[in-house]
């Protein structure tokens, strides 16, 4: 049982971004202060990579620690109170389309780089540093 009224919880559920979220500009502004030009949020690929290096052909994904929690190491899905069956299958579905999308992304000849939002807060350099690994 939801401890909020249907208009609070689709009130609340509105406001949650699916892009221009704080890790993501952390990282993007980062990569623009050293000089990589990319595409964000860009459809023209399948999963529409939070940041797309198109001369390099690098795919970049910031994934939310909720949203994609059966993946993230630190974060179980403990955090759900109610409705846990349908959370439970939403993350799973999360976590198989994310891998669906890097396999087509990269047969198609992509690097796909998939980012933790907590990793960016923490670690911001060791994340630019990872990308210019391969830049």
């Amino acid at each position: 049982m939801d401890v909020l009224s249907r208009e609070q919880r689709h009130r609340t559920m509105s406001r949650i971004r699916a892009q221009d979220t704080k890790a993501e500009l952390l990282l993007r502004k980062a990569l623009w202060k050293r000089g990589y030009r990319y595409r964000k949020n860009y459809a023209a690929l399948p999963g529409k990579p939070d940041i797309a290096l198109t001369r390099q052909k690098i795919a970049i994904f910031v994934d939310g620690d909720f949203w994609h929690a059966r993946g993230h190491r630190d974060c179980p899905g403990e955090q759900v109170a109610s409705n846990k069956g349908y959370w439970q299958k939403k993350w799973a579905r999360n976590v198989e389309r994310d891998k669906d999308v890097t396999d087509i992304l990269t047969e198609e000849g992509w690097l796909v780089l998939r980012f933790w939002e907590t990793d960016i807060k923490r670690d911001l350099e060791g994340c630019v540093r990872k990308i210019e690994e391969y830049l």
